[in-house]
């Protein structure tokens, strides 16, 4: 079970949207020190070009500054620190990696099983494309979840677009608010795409949220708003 499984949207808008996490295994297969292997997992993932990388102690390769006014949002260097996440790694906690492409996800997940780390490995994305990825790395697929989705009231959400921006920080840290904001900014020419979505990256507080996605739904933002 994880988090990113409440991101909104249909099959296909995850098209662009992968996430690997990896978490030191419990019971009897539980290692003395999985610290190592979990740096790993996180180094191997800068070889496949990932959008973001992150784990929920430390945050993910966008991140807040306390030495910055609200103002350096739009000026600062909007370039993922992922050096920062893999140092920071200090302690055993769950790792994610996020890659805006099914190639560079199957690749990546090939190369984790031929290093067998030892390590609790899941895939958050659309049903098929999780089965595409274990079907390339030639792993059976273990189980699946679903969210069930909204339920009751659904005509007093935000519409589509806000709710698929919001939903892809699991943990509810990037607020329908922001993202109706972001999306507002960039339709009225304000900020563009890359600079709302590196804004709203930087809430996200365990680096799952993809910039990547954010920018497309962003992009798409400026001529069409969905309905719920």
């Amino acid at each position: 079970m994880t988090n990113t499984l409440h991101r909104f949207g249909d099959a296909e808008s995850f098209h662009d949207d992968f996430i690997v996490f990896a978490m030191a295994s419990k019971g009897a297969f539980k290692q003395p020190n999985p610290l190592p292997a979990l740096k790993r997992f996180l180094q191997i993932a800068l070889e496949y070009k990932p959008v973001n990388l992150g784990d929920p102690r430390n945050g993910g390769a966008f991140r807040s500054s306390k030495s910055m006014n609200p103002m350096a949002h739009w000026t600062r260097d909007n370039s993922p620190n992922f050096q920062a996440v893999i140092d920071g790694l200090t302690e055993v906690t769950t790792c994610a990696a996020v890659f805006d492409n099914q190639q560079a996800a199957e690749q990546f997940l090939a190369r984790v099983r031929q290093e067998d780390f030892g390590l609790s490995v899941n895939i958050s994305t659309s049903v098929q494309g999780a089965e595409n990825c274990c079907h390339f790395a030639n792993i059976p697929r273990h189980s699946v979840g679903y969210s069930l989705g909204f339920e009751g009231k659904t005509e007093n959400m935000p519409n589509r677009q806000v709710t698929m921006l919001s939903t892809m920080c699991g943990h509810g840290m990037v607020s329908h608010s922001l993202a109706k904001k972001m999306i507002d900014f960039v339709k009225e020419n304000r900020r563009t795409p890359e600079q709302a979505a590196a804004v709203m990256s930087r809430f996200c507080s365990c680096g799952v949220f993809n910039p990547a996605r954010a920018r497309r739904i962003l992009e798409e933002a400026r001529t069409k708003t969905k309905s719920p």
